[in-house]
């Protein structure tokens, strides 16, 4: 047990110690005020003020976790051996910076909370944060700093023993549209089938009817195959269906199809199924709330996952409303454009609420790479977009986090841009879970 000294005890602060500690290192960690109770522990212990007690572990404490409400901080990053750091702190401190302030910065998404440019979705684009601008996107920094200050407490405490955590693989599948073709309907097949006339997409006109006419399998119907690497490789594997009525931005099969819902029924017989929220469910309460209990009718199963749709947060309001609606777990923390890790961590985390000042139940599991980032976005090639991913693996493994990846099933689809994925995914799978027989060429 970790007993840290501090002036005062703050939600804030408790959260970024209890995340940079107990999630991370798993050791536990408690707190007090008083200073006779902290020259009298024999364990591990640390003081968390503006200057030490005596010669004791101790980190310097700007003003971040004792303060309320959102203020416009000024962020100079520095360099902190071979990572990077900011609110840094004078010499008397054992790490150069403010390290749980820090923490706290990236983890509560504080710049998001301050004045930015939206993009076109009306999301938090990464070229706004702090981790993109300062080149640290690509490595969950939290993370690295943990093991940093470990390896401080090991000097000063030589005989304890800490505990290691285990590295964690989760493949998540997001299901905007089921099926390329089937179950459609008539109008939208119509609708289909004329464009790709008046655009001379003839292989395409030709592919659809033979689809419909059972000739040849829908492309995006990959589930089986999916179902069967799970099986295979023994990974965990979520699925978030789309269930919502359709929009411009939302183009599933009809939430009302039979083939569709025995579909969503089958997936849940061997895998978790979570919630992909439509594109407007990002301010809307009441659709989230519709949506939610359509799946759980569809699965008679409390749903418990989640995923936005086209990554669309805005906070506090969509993790407060899912708060609400008691989703215990939200996948949406990454960005759609860049590669990396939002919230500078690979440890899953929770979402504090700025506005109330308090760490909610809702625990956020952060995504490092999304199929779609490396195909569309950054444009990488399949070999590319491999060794992209591998490289983000091990940045992981280092700090024996939890590694996300996200993909469609439409991404298997081996007739389009996706060409050769179904590869790249089995290789990745292989490399991560035995990176001694896979060098993932």
């Amino acid at each position: 047990m970790l007993l840290v000294y501090t002036p005062k005890i703050t939600p804030r602060l408790t959260y970024a110690f209890k995340h940079f500690f107990t999630r991370i290192l798993l050791l536990e960690v408690q707190f007090t005020t008083k200073i006779n109770d902290f020259v009298a522990h024999n364990g591990l212990k640390i003081t968390y003020a503006k200057q030490p007690l005596g010669t004791e572990f101790f980190i310097q404490s700007k003003d971040l976790l004792f303060q309320q409400g959102v203020n416009d901080i000024e962020v100079k990053v520095s360099n902190w051996d071979d990572t990077k750091c900011f609110f840094k702190v004078s010499d008397k401190s054992t790490v150069p910076f403010d390290v749980f302030a820090a923490s706290f910065y990236l983890l509560s998404r504080y710049e998001e909370y301050l004045p930015h440019v939206k993009d076109k979705f009306e999301r938090f684009p990464a070229e706004e944060s702090l981790a993109y601008q300062e080149q640290f996107l690509d490595k969950p920094i939290i993370d690295i700093w943990a093991y940093k200050v470990r390896d401080l407490l090991k000097e000063r405490f030589n005989n304890y023993e800490f505990k290691n955590k285990k590295f964690e693989f989760i493949s998540t599948i997001d299901i905007d549209c089921a099926f390329s073709y089937k179950h459609k309907g008539i109008i939208r097949n119509i609708s289909g089938f004329a464009n790709e006339l008046f655009t001379f997409q003839f292989r395409k006109f030709w592919y659809r009817l033979f689809v419909l006419l059972n000739i040849k399998p829908d492309p995006f119907d990959n589930f089986d195959w999916l179902l069967k690497m799970q099986k295979r490789h023994q990974i965990k594997t979520i699925f978030f269906f789309l269930v919502s009525e359709y929009t411009t931005f939302d183009k599933n099969i009809s939430v009302g199809n039979a083939k569709f819902q025995s579909l969503i029924k089958s997936i849940a017989d061997y895998a978790p199924v979570g919630l992909h929220p439509s594109y407007f469910t990002m301010r809307n309460a009441n659709k989230l709330k519709k949506e939610k209990e359509r799946l759980e009718n569809i699965i008679n199963t409390p749903i418990t996952k989640s995923r936005q749709h086209y990554l669309r947060i805005d906070l506090p309001e969509t993790y407060q409303n899912l708060v609400d609606l008691e989703v215990a777990e939200d996948y949406s923390m990454g960005y759609a454009k860049q590669i990396g890790f939002r919230a500078s961590t690979c440890t899953p985390f929770y979402f504090y609420d700025m506005e109330y000042e308090i760490q909610t139940p809702l625990k956020l599991v952060p995504f490092a790479v999304m199929d779609v980032t490396l195909k569309d976005y950054l444009q990488y090639s399949n070999k590319k977009s491999l060794s992209t991913i591998l490289q983000l693996a091990e940045e992981v493994k280092k700090v024996n986090g939890t590694f996300v990846i996200l993909n469609h099933n439409e991404t298997f689809n081996e007739l389009g841009r996706f060409k050769g994925w179904q590869l790249i995914y089995e290789k990745v799978i292989k490399a991560i879970l035995n990176p001694k027989k896979n060098s993932g060429n």
